[in-house]
């Protein structure tokens, strides 16, 4: 006698056959891929959204090293090397090892008897400079041509932590940056 034929199965019945669990297992495993997958495409827009917010504020402490009179001593390039005489030797902050708290308070406080104005208005009066206010400033600090908030003074830091700080010798494309694309003032830098 001729075996019975039976009809023929599907895929999805030959797993369940092999592995009643085996579909449940896919269903999840797709399911745990989309969240994963989701989670890394918000990361990314968060990322992005980060990377371009710290542009902003970079730029914004490029135009505010170029108006409050930060290039007059440090020089354009931070690299102490300025532009007038008139000006007191700013330090060579491309070789600089201080971290952002101690740019802060530099920034803020200016440093007595050394050339470094303070940017804070309120520095030593109502805000601790190497410590507790004092009341008054002292009366050898350079003048400044303007103060600065705390937020233009961030934007500052960040600045000089992505463009200056460790940087080395200035590129030309650096040059270009901060003369914004003036090709004839970087005809030195290679």
């Amino acid at each position: 006698m001729l075996p019975l034929l039976q009809p023929a199965l599907t895929d999805t019945e030959i797993a369940n056959k092999l592995n009643p669990m085996g579909i449940g297992d896919c269903k999840r495993l797709r399911g745990a891929g989309a969240v994963i997958l989701a989670l890394a495409v918000m990361a990314l827009a968060y990322s992005t959204m980060t990377l371009a917010q710290n542009n902003d504020t970079v730029k914004a402490g490029l135009a505010m090293w170029k108006t409050t009179g930060c290039a007059d001593c440090h020089g354009p390039f931070a690299d102490g090397d300025r532009e007038d005489d008139d000006f007191p030797i700013g330090a060579n902050l491309r070789t600089s090892k201080l971290d952002a708290a101690a740019l802060r308070t530099t920034i803020r406080c200016g440093r007595a008897g050394t050339g470094m104005p303070s940017f804070d208005e309120e520095a030593y009066t109502t805000r601790e400079c190497y410590g507790p206010p004092q009341g008054s400033r002292p009366g050898n600090l350079q003048p400044t041509p303007r103060t600065l908030t705390l937020d233009e003074i961030d934007a500052v830091i960040a600045y000089l932590q992505a463009r200056i700080i460790g940087r080395g010798k200035i590129t030309r494309e650096e040059c270009l940056s901060y003369y914004e694309d003036q090709p004839d003032t970087c005809e030195d830098y290679k």
